[in-house]
C-alpha cells in the first residue's frame, strides 16, 4: 500500500489531477491498462461534489439533446455492475448498487405529460431502444404503496439504480492505493509545466513528472486547463440535499428526489442554484425540498431530519461532459462532467482506455464532448 509521498518529486506515467469520484476512477482504468500513476488531490478542503451528490446512477432523460450522451450514459451503466463487483473483489466493500430500475416522480399531469413527450423522442432518436414506461398513479402505487395520493404518476426505467457514494469514494482509494498508486494530498495544483513528452506538475512542496497528464480537477479545471491549451467553461451549481433518520423500508426505487439508502435513512434533494462557490444550505430550499419529499410519501412528515448539505455540480454551458487531448501539448487530457456517479464505470473504462492508448472507440463520439463546442 502506497504511503503519503513525502516532500520533493514524483515520478509517474499518468499525473491524474483530481481525487474525486473522476479523478479515481480514471485512475483505476489506467492501472487496469498497466500504468504506474500518481493522484494528485486537494484534500479534504476540496470544493468535493464527490461527498456531496445523490448517488444515482441514472439514465433516463439524460442525453435528451445530446444523443451521444444519451448512449454514454446508458454504456457505463451497463459496465457498472462490473465495476462494482470488481471493487468488492478487491476491496471487500459492498458499494450498496441497485439496478432494480428508477422512477421519475410527477406530480401532475401536465409534469407526465412532457416528461413522456421527452422520452419518447429520446426512444426515437435511439430507434426503439430505449426501455421506459409511463405510469399513472393506480400503476406507481402498485410498485410504492406509500405513494401519496395527489401524485399523478411517474416514468420508469429498468437501466436506472443508485450506489452509496461514501462507500464508493471510499472503495476506490483503497483499490488505488492497494494496487501502488500514488496519492498525494499536498493541495491544490498550482502550475503545470508543458513540454513535450513530459508534464511537471506542482502542488505544495510536491513536483511530479510524468509523460502524460488528466485534468479531473472539477471546478478546478477552468484555470488548469488553459496551462495545457485547453479550455474548461465550467461553472458552479448548488445542489442542497436533506437526511432524514432511519425508518422502516418503504422505497426499493430510487427517484429523482428522493431515495431510501441501504441504511434506511431517507435522501431528498434535486436544487439547482447559481450562487457561486457557496456550499451553504437556506432554509427556504430546503423547505421546498421537503414539502415535494413529503408530497410525494405522506409518511416522511413525521420523519425527523438529521443533517443536511449543499454541494457543487461542475456544469458546462450545455450541461454535457468535456472530454479532449490538448492538440498543443499532446499527452494532456481533460475529463470533466456532473455525472461522476453515473459515469464511473464508462471513466474506468473506455475512456481511461482512450487515455491510455491515445485513440478513441469511435463509436463513443468524443468529438462531440470537445470544449470547441462552445
Amino acid at each position: 500500500m502506497s504511503a503519503a509521498a513525502k516532500p520533493g518529486s514524483v515520478k509517474a506515467e499518468v499525473t491524474v489531477v483530481g481525487g474525486g469520484l473522476v479523478g479515481l476512477a480514471v485512475a483505476l482504468g489506467l492501472q487496469d491498462q498497466g500504468l504506474n500513476v500518481a493522484v494528485v488531490d486537494e484534500g479534504d478542503i476540496a470544493l468535493r461534489a464527490s461527498r456531496g451528490n445523490f448517488g444515482l446512477v441514472w439514465v433516463q432523460g439524460k442525453g435528451d439533446t445530446c444523443p451521444e450522451y444519451a448512449r454514454l450514459s446508458r454504456l457505463s451503466a451497463k459496465l457498472w455492475q462490473d465495476f462494482a463487483n470488481g471493487l468488492a473483489e478487491h476491496t471487500g466493500i459492498d458499494v450498496q448498487l441497485s439496478q432494480i430500475g428508477g422512477l421519475y416522480i410527477c406530480l401532475t399531469e401536465q409534469e407526465l405529460e412532457q416528461r413522456r413527450i421527452m422520452l419518447e423522442a429520446m426512444r426515437d432518436e435511439q430507434q426503439g431502444d430505449y426501455p421506459f414506461e409511463v405510469l399513472d398513479h393506480d400503476a406507481l402505487k402498485a410498485k410504492v404503496p406509500e405513494i401519496g395520493p395527489t401524485v399523478a404518476g411517474a416514468t420508469h426505467s429498468p437501466m436506472d439504480g443508485h450506489v452509496n457514494p461514501l462507500l464508493l469514494m471510499r472503495a476506490m482509494v483503497q483499490r488505488f492505493t492497494d494496487r501502488n498508486g500514488q496519492l498525494i494530498t499536498t493541495g491544490p495544483v498550482t502550475k503545470i509545466e508543458s513540454n513535450p513528452g513530459r508534464f511537471v506538475v506542482h502542488s505544495g512542496d510536491q513536483v511530479i513528472e510524468s509523460s502524460r497528464v488528466v485534468l479531473a480537477a472539477g471546478l478546478g479545471n477552468r484555470d488548469l486547463a488553459p496551462q495545457v491549451g485547453l479550455s474548461a467553461p465550467v461553472s458552479p451549481n448548488r445542489g442542497q440535499v436533506l437526511i432524514a433518520e432511519r425508518v422502516k423500508h418503504f422505497l426499493d426505487y430510487p427517484t429523482g428526489h428522493v431515495r431510501q439508502t441501504g441504511e434506511g435513512t431517507i435522501q431528498c434533494g434535486d436544487s439547482k442554484e447559481d450562487v457561486g462557490l457557496d456550499t451553504g444550505t437556506t432554509t427556504d430550499v430546503m423547505a421546498t425540498i421537503a414539502h415535494r419529499a413529503i408530497t410525494m410519501f405522506p409518511l416522511l412528515a413525521k420523519v425527523r431530519l438529521i443533517r443536511s448539505w449543499g454541494a457543487l455540480r461542475v456544469m458546462t454551458p450545455d450541461g454535457y461532459p468535456i472530454y479532449q487531448q490538448s492538440e498543443q501539448y499532446p499527452g494532456a487530457f481533460l475529463v470533466t462532467c456532473h455525472s461522476g456517479v453515473t459515469l464511473a464505470a464508462a471513466h474506468a473504462g473506455p475512456i481511461a482506455e482512450w487515455i491510455a492508448s491515445g485513440v478513441a472507440d469511435p463509436s463513443l463520439s468524443l468529438e462531440t464532448f470537445h470544449a470547441d463546442r462552445f
